[in-house]
């Protein structure tokens, strides 16, 4: 089945095999979720005419399944999904966290995690949470099945390792115990709001030392960003003032906030280093 508006085509394949054909077939071809952020670059105006293959009613990229290793998000879960899920809740709060911080009810019941990811906005709320859990992406095309770890996807701004022809399927969460999670969301209101800064934290404590750390922001750099240099300063460290203001200092070399509508470089620079703080003295 197939509408047309204006020059765009909708495709609704019947199955994923049917999906990765046309998407194969047609390199100009975009795959369309959730639509929840091609349908405001229609309404704007800047969305490209041309076809769209409509995923939506594909149950292969659906559902939460758990192994002993890992927990699989299928790249259609939607936002609400996410809230709902118990697994989540228990193992991965910060995921359910940044679901409950994207948009209103209607988007979180009609936007995907494969689309926000997909979408690649440096303001986007969950990919700060994947990249504290190691997440691991699965991407499906026509020549088969890859495993990329989230911290190689986003390349530069809007630009990401997806071969032609290829989607998101699913994302992977490994297992993990005895972390304390930390999660900020800095906008300039309470709900609806796309973040100045986004933090996410996950830190391990063997008695007073820093045994392992996880560190990611949003909306500091052209994508988001897993801050290695601020979190090698601290492993092996004792949470102290000394400790901080290293981590904070590794921080601020990591980051390239910009100044534009919703806020300057220098107050993100500002709030990442305060989030920063505030989550290693939470971990104490």
């Amino acid at each position: 089945m197939s509408t047309s508006l204006d020059g765009f085509d909708l495709v609704t394949p019947a199955s994923l095999e049917e999906a990765l054909g046309l998407l194969a077939s047609d390199p100009a071809a975009r795959p369309f979720a959730g639509g929840t952020d091609l349908m405001v670059q229609l309404e704007a105006g800047r969305l490209r005419a041309g076809r769209y293959v409509n995923l939506w009613d594909l149950a292969e990229l659906r559902g939460i399944t758990e192994s002993p290793e890992s927990v699989a998000v299928g790249a259609l879960t939607t936002y609400t999904d996410i809230r709902n899920a118990d697994v989540l809740a228990r193992e991965y709060p910060l995921l359910v966290r940044a679901a409950e911080e994207t948009g209103g009810t209607a988007t979180q019941n009609r936007g995907t995690i494969g689309g926000n990811i997909a979408n690649a906005s440096p303001a986007a709320d969950t990919p700060p949470a994947l990249l504290v859990y190691d997440a691991e992406l699965e991407l499906r095309s026509t020549a088969g099945t890859r495993r990329v770890p989230y911290t190689a996807f986003h390349t530069a701004y809007k630009q990401m390792i997806l071969a032609p022809g290829e989607i998101i399927s699913r994302i992977r969460l490994p297992r993990r115990t005895g972390w304390l999670d930390y999660y900020r969301k800095v906008g300039p209101r309470r709900a609806q709001a796309i973040s100045k800064v986004c933090f996410a934290g996950s830190i391990a404590m063997s008695g007073d030392t820093v045994a392992d750390v996880r560190i990611a922001l949003g909306s500091v750099a052209p994508f988001v960003v897993r801050a290695v240099q601020a979190e090698s300063v601290l492993r092996g460290k004792s949470i102290n003032d000394e400790a901080i203001a290293a981590a904070e200092r590794a921080l601020r070399s990591e980051v390239a906030p910009i100044d534009d509508l919703r806020s300057t470089a220098e107050y993100r620079l500002r709030v990442a280093s305060n989030l920063l703080r505030e989550f290693l003295s939470h971990s104490q």
